[in-house]
């Protein structure tokens, strides 16, 4: 767990596993110290400078995972340096992965110079020195860090060094599923029991890993669990934006990734449940979600099942009671009493 200690007269918030921390629970005159101190001991030690210095504004949240370690960050616009002599005296030897969003930042590794907007990405190392300016604006900058230990990434000899400071692709698959992944990621972490919280970290370094092997052109980098874990993920974006079609079955989810219906199953053979019945899961609780909702009281319940993809309403109820114990219609006459 992140400690983010030594904040003055207040301990940082704990939800879970995730520790928040904001620099409005610290008097003015002690802030901007304070964010440089943490900074030096949550991320890596910098040299860090601010106009706003005097009336910074800054809050985090951070969460450790396996093998690495999820933090968000808000803060008035600065710049952070790292020199030799720090990078002698401390290395952990990490590799970060930063995703803007909000604002706009400079950085600056090897030979390499990357200016990143909301939505960019890209990769910087604790082994060598850094330059980064988040710019000012006139707004907070708003960034997600995903700390990776690099001795644990299949990238060989200087493939790392590759990607240091060089625009990461986000509209690949594997981008354009980590974007919201990392932005959602402390929410879920919130309620997620400790084996969940494993498997979402795993995800997460996955999913980064394979981020990098496209940027370098070479899958061959992915270790086979990794590419399993990155397809998983895929199917499960798939599944959730085309959730409402009626015609969502295996046979659609397996076309849509060129493999087989039988191919398809092999691949949820050791998930907690087959495709079908995720697909029948997450209809259910939309629709129980539906049924709760009082600016939906003027559908009916066949009408809610038939827009959450299921074809025949008694299919719908039948499916509902053995999920939740009661019928649809109970469940929306209850909170159709508590309606404004």
């Amino acid at each position: 767990m992140p400690s983010f200690r030594g904040t003055p007269g207040k301990e940082p918030a704990e939800t879970g596993p995730v520790a928040t921390v904001d620099t409005d629970d610290i008097a003015l005159p002690d802030r901007f110290g304070w964010w440089s101190d943490m900074v030096g001991r949550e991320v890596m030690p910098v040299s860090i400078r601010s106009p706003h210095a005097r009336r910074f504004r800054g809050w985090a949240e951070a969460m450790e995972l396996p093998r690495s370690r999820l933090a968000a960050f808000g803060f008035s616009p600065l710049t952070a340096r790292r020199s030799p002599a720090q990078i002698r005296r401390e290395d952990p030897e990490d590799g970060f992965l930063v995703l803007v969003r909000e604002g706009r930042v400079r950085l600056e590794q090897g030979r390499n110079d990357v200016g990143l907007g909301p939505g960019d990405m890209s990769l910087f190392s604790s082994s060598r020195p850094l330059a980064c300016d988040f710019v000012d604006t006139g707004a907070p900058v708003h960034i997600t860090l995903l700390r990776l230990p690099l001795a644990l990434l299949p990238l060989s000899g200087n493939r790392a060094d590759r990607l240091l400071a060089e625009p990461l692709p986000a509209g690949t698959a594997s981008g354009a599923l980590l974007v919201p992944y990392l932005t959602s990621l402390p929410k879920a972490a919130r309620t997620a029991s400790p084996a969940e919280l494993a498997r979402l970290g795993t995800i997460a370094v996955d999913l980064a890993t394979s981020l990098f092997a496209a940027r370098l052109d070479d899958r061959r980098a992915l270790p086979a669990e990794s590419r399993r874990t990155v397809l998983l993920a895929r199917i499960d974006a798939f599944i959730e934006q085309h959730l409402d079609d009626p015609s969502l079955g295996p046979a659609a989810v397996a076309a849509h990734h060129h493999m087989s219906v039988r191919t398809l199953h092999h691949l949820f053979r050791d998930e907690r449940e087959s495709v079908a019945a995720t697909i029948r899961r997450r209809r259910l609780e939309r629709c129980r979600g539906d049924l709760a909702e009082p600016g939906l009281l003027h559908l009916t319940v066949g009408e809610i099942a038939l827009r959450r993809g299921f074809r025949h309403p008694a299919d719908f109820s039948r499916a509902f009671r053995r999920a939740y114990g009661v019928p649809p219609s109970e469940v929306r006459a209850g909170h159709a009493l508590n309606a404004p």
